[in-house]
């Protein structure tokens, strides 16, 4: 694949803090940098924004793919939209479901390298006419046609130790959890995380899965989803000669995985896998969709719209995301 040169950024819910990191990571990311960046997003929007923050970004209107490097805006709605919406707004629901479509439209006909997605807000896109709606993963996945699919998280700690997480499932009601842990998704979870590590250029894809059950089942006295799902998955990686183990007790894999012991970890479900990365990475976390024909990253944090529009939003993940992004499209490439 012959890289075009442009990463897209998806500017999210407006009435959160998405257009604020983007623009603050930009600001911090672009001098000295040659990539050409296109924001899907409302134009005056941002340009008052930077104008306010103070950030001196320049910010071009999009033309033609042959632009030089620089950050670029393309609006695909007739309209902009009107200043001073609500949290929650509907019009910022569907402006950001348009965005998100383009950018992802745009990755699959080769035009963009990559696309990181600022966060949006699932209510006020469900109650927007998409009540199907479970989350931008979910949603990139069927755009795409693309059924092999798992989220990763991972982020580093102040000592530059990363957490690798992939989960099995994402957002799925606890009581309805035991019959969503089969064995072919953990499969699935299991080979994209020793995928992720080769593309990451880790010298090695060492993997650990975590069990279901407090302790891992205790061998069946407290579930079997480890007994027949979870132990057949992981042996079924081995026999393809992945450097695979488990399932080992939750509890005490994310401690083993920070030391270096592991590359990545396979949890069953979000918050198993997700609390302990936000706890050692919560300002760097990234979200990266596995199994995606195209790059998709984005921060780990949601609309935070009780700070938005302070000038105050953390855009450490933003940039990550974005570094991240940069960094798959040249491996791929």
């Amino acid at each position: 694949k012959r890289m075009t040169g442009w990463i897209g950024i998806a500017l999210g819910d407006v009435t959160g803090v998405g257009p604020e990191v983007t623009l603050k990571a930009l600001a911090r990311e672009t001098p000295e940098d040659p990539t050409r960046y296109l924001i899907l997003g409302d134009e005056p929007l941002l340009r008052d924004l930077n104008q306010r923050l103070r950030l001196n970004l320049r910010l071009e209107s999009w033309r033609d793919a042959a632009a030089p490097p620089g950050v670029y805006v393309a609006h695909p709605l007739p309209d902009t939209l009107p200043a001073g919406l609500p949290p929650g707004s509907p019009v910022a629901a569907q402006a950001a479901m348009t965005w998100l479509t383009e950018g992802a439209k745009r990755c699959l006909r080769r035009e963009l390298d990559a696309l990181v997605t600022a966060p949006v807000s699932k209510e006020a896109i469900i109650r927007a006419g998409y009540p199907s709606f479970i989350g931008q993963t979910e949603y990139l996945s069927q755009l795409a046609g693309a059924e092999r699919t798992a989220m990763m998280l991972l982020g580093r700690d102040e000592r530059d130790r990363w957490l690798r997480v992939a989960l099995v499932t994402t957002h799925v009601p606890i009581k309805l959890l035991p019959q969503h842990i089969t064995q072919p998704k953990v499969e699935l979870a299991i080979e994209l995380a020793v995928q992720s590590c080769r593309e990451l250029g880790l010298p090695r894809a060492r993997v650990a899965v975590c069990g279901l059950n407090p302790h891992a089942g205790e061998g069946g006295q407290l579930g079997d989803e480890e007994l027949t799902a979870i132990a057949p998955a992981v042996r079924a990686g081995q026999a393809r000669s992945l450097d695979v183990c488990g399932p080992l007790s939750a509890d005490v894999v994310f401690y083993h995985a920070l030391r270096g012991e592991y590359d990545a970890v396979v949890a069953m479900y979000h918050d198993q896998g997700l609390a302990p990365l936000k706890t050692v990475a919560f300002a760097t976390g990234i979200n990266w969709t596995l199994g995606l024909p195209f790059i998709r990253t984005s921060p780990d944090h949601g609309t935070a719209c009780d700070i938005a529009g302070k000038g105050v939003a953390d855009a450490d993940s933003m940039l990550a995301a974005l570094r991240l992004a940069k960094q798959l499209a040249r491996t791929r490439a």
